[in-house]
């Protein structure tokens, strides 16, 4: 678990450092930074999903995760909860939200998270989780001066699902098949492509409700694949 406690701790301290840094921003700044960040994370996600396979399972798998999203209609209690949030601790950042989750998918999602937790899960080395880490210190740190607090916030979730697929891999590493690392990919970076969209501001795309497709994903290719 040394792995995923430093990754959470990279986080947390580069979405410090990121904070004072947006501080620090004129609002022209911002905005072109911004688009900057709506590009890299388009980016990140077309190199996530260029290596496709399975393209019926990852089709289904998001059309599924979509439809199951939007009934239990996860952005809007994702709003609550940044809502509730940002009146406990004061925050007036409107990209909490964007913010949190644009921060929790680019950490969480890719296949060194994956192979990094089963990893250490099976006993063996955390040094792929700390090479994770330093990526993820210098992220933490420009996508906070972009999007606020809501990056810092992400270390939180991202401690909980490293954490979980820690404790997985360590009683069904097994599970964790190449396929489902690529399909887990594959879907990830079609929804981090989606997130570029938003940032960049071409279009509104309920990210938030699509987010269950990286749990069907996985149960589709246990089934069929």
């Amino acid at each position: 678990m040394i792995g995923t406690l430093v990754n959470t701790a990279a986080v947390l301290g580069g979405g410090v450092i990121g904070l004072l840094l947006k501080k620090r921003m004129p609002e022209r700044v911002t905005t072109i930074y911004f688009q900057a960040i709506g590009l890299f994370t388009l980016a990140i996600g077309v190199d996530m999903a260029v290596e496709m396979e399975k393209i019926l399972i990852v089709v289904s798998s998001l059309a599924i995760g979509s439809l199951l999203g939007e009934w239990w209609n996860l952005e809007r209690g994702a709003e609550q909860i940044s809502d509730n949030l940002k009146k406990r601790f004061r925050i007036g950042s409107e990209k909490f939200s964007e913010g949190l989750v644009t921060a929790f998918l680019l950490f969480c999602v890719g296949s060194m998270t994956i192979l990094g937790t089963i990893q250490e899960g099976t006993g063996g080395s955390p040094d792929l989780l700390f090479t994770k880490s330093l990526m993820d210190f210098f992220s933490a740190i420009l996508l906070a001066s972009a999007f606020g607090l809501g990056v810092v916030f992400s270390a939180l979730p991202l401690f909980i699902f490293q954490a979980a697929l820690t404790l997985l891999a360590g009683y069904a590493g097994s599970l964790f098949t190449d396929e489902i690392i690529l399909g887990l990919t594959s879907v990830g970076g079609i929804l981090l492509i989606g997130l570029g969209i938003n940032i960049l501001g071409i279009k509104k795309l309920r990210i938030m409700n699509m987010l269950p497709s990286l749990v069907v994903v996985v149960l589709l290719i246990w089934i069929f694949g």
